[in-house]
């Protein structure tokens, strides 16, 4: 298997992660192109060139690493496989410690390659020359820059006019960006294999502006409605370039998708509930369904309410909080 690797030297884990994946290149009969920052690390690796030809591709850091790396494939066809030597790692299937397992299920192809939708954007001029054009697994942004003011946007999809409005910003992501920039903005969370395109405004002056959902095929062109001389383009928060005056960003789908790497204890919201916290409180969530019986018993379940209260007022435990009194004309 011809195994490119792309990685963040800025992590502290990758000195050992390299090499355990240096003392699996042999008996899984791998071999690796690296990052130039990587090849420190395996001296009798080769260099990862942009046109490489690649059987999958090895991400290791957080989710910025693997949205590079999806830029770096540009729409060829090769599985990735997100290691997380970060934090969050919401688009990863392994951490660093479940790694050798990974690449090892990567070897054997005991894994599926699930389809992700692309973006395709453009900096388009008044005269139709495309200035610029971006690849973007998660999201483009168009936002003003360093002015603590809000601007104006015009908005069209599929030649219908959207709207001119006053906001911050507006982002077009996909089902996959949908929990990035796009959710902190207000934006839904979509199941990413519902293909599909979501506009989301940022901080919006108007309470009714709302995100919208658009097929897949929509194409989305927006402009700053005062000029554009203000505003960025950002894409998969990494990469962008300045607007200039008079320019449209036009977002389409991407001709070809990005194949995540997914194992087949990966669900969509189980990773919503252990990374973003989708239901709860843990200690509530695993308590059992109400009407059956607990195996370990009622003293386990009594132990999980008391934690969970004690969550919410760390200070007084629940059993001993004293009774409120009503309030009174004079409190109130």
């Amino acid at each position: 298997m011809r195994l490119g690797v792309v990685g963040h030297p800025g992590y502290a884990g990758l000195p050992e992660v390299m090499r355990t994946l240096r003392g699996l290149a042999t008996p899984l009969d791998l071999v690796l192109a690296l990052e130039p920052e990587l090849l420190e690390f395996v001296p009798d690796g080769i260099r990862l060139e942009p046109h490489a030809p690649l059987d999958a591709l090895l991400s290791l850091g957080g989710d910025g690493t693997l949205l590079r790396s999806a830029r770096f494939l540009g729409g060829r066809p090769v599985p990735i496989l997100g290691g997380n030597l970060g934090r969050l790692g919401f688009l990863t299937s392994c951490a660093g410690a479940e790694l050798e397992v990974g690449v090892r299920r990567l070897a054997a192809g005991d894994y599926r390659a699930e389809r992700r939708m692309a973006l395709q954007s453009q900096a388009v001029g008044r005269d139709g020359v495309v200035r610029h054009a971006w690849r973007s697994l998660n999201d483009v942004v168009l936002h003003k820059g360093g002015f603590a003011r809000v601007v104006r946007y015009v908005v069209s999809v599929d030649g219908e006019p959207v709207g001119n409005f006053a906001a911050d910003g507006v982002v077009v992501c996909t089902p996959t960006g949908s929990t990035a920039y796009s959710l902190s903005a207000g934006g839904p969370v979509v199941v990413p294999t519902v293909e599909s395109m979501v506009l989301t405004p940022v901080s919006a002056h108007t309470l009714a502006l709302r995100p919208l959902v658009l097929p897949p095929d929509a194409e989305v062109r927006i402009h700053g409605a005062e000029g554009s001389e203000e505003l960025l383009v950002t894409v998969d928060g990494q990469v962008g370039t300045h607007f200039h005056d008079g320019e449209t960003l036009v977002v389409r789908r991407a001709e070809s998708p990005v194949l995540v790497v997914r194992f087949a204890q990966h669900q969509f919201f189980g990773r919503l509930r252990e990374k973003m916290g989708w239901g709860g409180l843990v200690e509530r969530d695993e308590l059992p369904p109400a009407g059956t019986t607990d195996a370990a018993g009622p003293e386990r379940r009594q132990g999980a309410e008391r934690g969970a209260s004690a969550e919410r007022s760390p200070a007084v435990p629940a059993e001993s909080a004293p009774a409120q009194p009503a309030p009174t004309a004079a409190t109130r």
